[in-house]
C-alpha cells in the first residue's frame, strides 16, 4: 500500500463516529478529498485486518486493502445508510476483494501447474514416440534382411516408393505373377518376424 496504515485510528469506530462516517461518505461521494482522507484514517486499519486474515500475505494484503479504499472512493455515491453502517459496507467490500484475490491466485497456480504437466507429458510422449519409431524401424530393417533379394526389392519398391505391383514387375523386369507371389511370401515373413498377429 502506498500510504502507511494510520496507527492512531481505531479498527471499530464508536457509535458517534458512525454517524460522522455517513456524513463523511456523503462528502466523499461529492469528490471531497479531505473527507476521503478522514474516511481512510477511520477505515484503513479495519479493511487491512479483514484482508490480511483472508489473503495471509502482507504484501498482497496491502495491495488489496489499497484497492478497497479506492473502491470506497469510487463507489461512495452508491452507499445507502439504510442498508447498514459505512464500516459494514467497507468490511463487505474488503472481504469480497480478499476472496477474489485468493481465488485469482489459486486459479493462476492451477493454470501454471496444468501447463507444466502438459509440457512434461508432451515432452515425454514425443521422446517415447521417437524411441518407439526408431525401434520399429530397426526391427523392420532387421526383418527385411531376412527376406530373399527379390522379396526385399519388391516390398521396398511397393511400400517405400509407392509403386503398384505392375510397376514393381516392370522395374525389376520380372513377370507380374512372380512379383505378386514373392510379395505375398515376403509380407508373410515380415509379419511373422515383426510378431504381428493376423
Amino acid at each position: 500500500m502506498n500510504q502507511p496504515l494510520p496507527s492512531g485510528a481505531t479498527a471499530h469506530p464508536g457509535r458517534g463516529d458512525l454517524a460522522d462516517l455517513v456524513e463523511v461518505m456523503e462528502r466523499v461521494a461529492h469528490g471531497d478529498k479531505e473527507a476521503f482522507s478522514a474516511l481512510y484514517d477511520a477505515l484503513a486499519p479495519m479493511v487491512f485486518g479483514i484482508v490480511v486474515r483472508v489473503v495471509r500475505d502482507r504484501a498482497q494484503s496491502e495491495e488489496v486493502a489499497q484497492e478497497v479504499m479506492i473502491d470506497l472512493w469510487r463507489q461512495a455515491a452508491r452507499y445507502r445508510p439504510e442498508s447498514g453502517s459505512v464500516s459494514t459496507w467497507a468490511a463487505t467490500i474488503a472481504h469480497r476483494r480478499a476472496v477474489d484475490r485468493v481465488r485469482s491466485a489459486q486459479a493462476a497456480a492451477d493454470r501454471e501447474h496444468a501447463q507444466a504437466a502438459r509440457e512434461h507429458r508432451t515432452a515425454f510422449d514425443e521422446v517415447a514416440e521417437q524411441v518407439e519409431t526408431r525401434l520399429e524401424s530397426e526391427q523392420v530393417r532387421r526383418c527385411l534382411r531376412g527376406l530373399t533379394e527379390l522379396q526385399r526389392q519388391a516390398v521396398t519398391l511397393a511400400y517405400y516408393r509407392g509403386l503398384t505391383y505392375r510397376e514393381v514387375a516392370q522395374t525389376l523386369r520380372t513377370p507380374l505373377p512372380t512379383i505378386k507371389t514373392r510379395m505375398r511370401d515376403g509380407l508373410i515373413r515380415l509379419r511373422d518376424c515383426m510378431g504381428v498377429t493376423a
